[in-house]
């Protein structure tokens, strides 16, 4: 069994791009047909590596939806283990906003600056200036 680390240190994606992009985009009704294209184990990694994207988390939580808890319990440790009982909660019980299509959550953007400094007073000692101004 891989412990949690190990998953983090080859954190790749198990399937090729162009496959993310089409479940990424795939309706509720097209996705499972793509999931179903992969193997097992696969599947459960790619759904370990989307869980660890926040903007993937509930393509993940499809994709784990169809996961044995073995495989990702094998493949994540504890990590697949949460994700394996959120995959099987409804939507409702998980906190996830439907606000958009596909229940991504908008992003939004901070409107107050990120930190203020006081402003650098740059004044020279008496001392230091007797010593840069050659005699």
């Amino acid at each position: 069994m891989f412990s949690s680390r190990d998953a983090y240190d080859n954190d790749r994606c198990p399937v090729r791009d162009e496959l993310l992009g089409e479940m990424y985009r795939a309706s509720e009704n097209g996705l499972p047909m793509l999931v179903d294209s992969v193997s097992a184990d696969v599947r459960a990694r790619l759904a370990l590596f989307c869980y660890r994207r926040s903007h993937l988390h509930s393509l993940a939580l499809a994709i784990a939806a169809s996961c044995s808890e073995r495989d990702l319990i094998n493949f994540g440790g504890r990590v697949g283990s949460t994700l394996h009982a959120l995959s099987r909660q409804a939507p409702s019980d998980r906190g996830v906003s439907a606000s958009l299509p596909g229940g991504r959550k908008p992003i939004t953007l901070s409107t107050k600056p990120i930190s203020t400094f006081a402003p650098i007073v740059d004044e020279l000692d008496d001392e230091n200036v007797a010593e840069a101004v050659p005699a």
